[in-house]
């Protein structure tokens, strides 16, 4: 499954002409999580990805200066700050999201139709017990202006 995220990825970038196929698949998880669940903390999105809070800051760092997440200040502490999807971001999450879906579909296809849906409701367990949230579940949260505070 991991590769066909990777290919789907990949092949965003090459269709885009974008830096997509630069995003490395931790750093796309990153992606996914605030395009599940909407801006987050710092803090918040290290628990969700189970890595240091100094891991994710850089991951972040990454994104912002590839214009896929968007950092905002909130409030009066200069220090806090909130992640979010930039447009590009959400972009390169719905596409590679539509490349992975084609491809499974093309994988599927492939096998005879008395196996078709057992293999695609496995899939689906296997997805319910990761704690993956379909897409169709995703936050539709606002996405903000390009060029937030960083």
């Amino acid at each position: 499954m991991l590769s066909v995220v990777a290919g789907s990825l990949a092949a965003a970038g090459e269709q885009s002409g974008s830096t997509a196929g630069e995003v490395t698949l931790p750093q796309y998880r990153a992606l996914v999580v605030l395009a599940q669940h909407g801006t987050r903390r710092p803090a918040d999105l290290a628990t969700a990805l189970t890595v240091s809070a100094s891991t994710a800051t850089r991951m972040c760092d990454r994104l912002v200066s590839r214009g896929l997440v968007v950092r905002t200040r909130t409030g009066d502490d200069r220090r806090e700050v909130a992640l979010a999807l930039s447009p590009a971001g959400r972009t390169l999450v719905d596409e590679v999201t539509r490349l992975r879906r084609a491809e499974m579909h093309r994988l599927l296809v492939m096998l005879p139709a008395t196996e078709r849906t057992a293999v695609r409701d496995a899939l689906r367990r296997f997805a319910d017990a990761a704690g993956e949230v379909g897409e169709t579940d995703w936050a539709v949260a606002p996405v903000p202006a390009e060029g937030g505070a960083r």
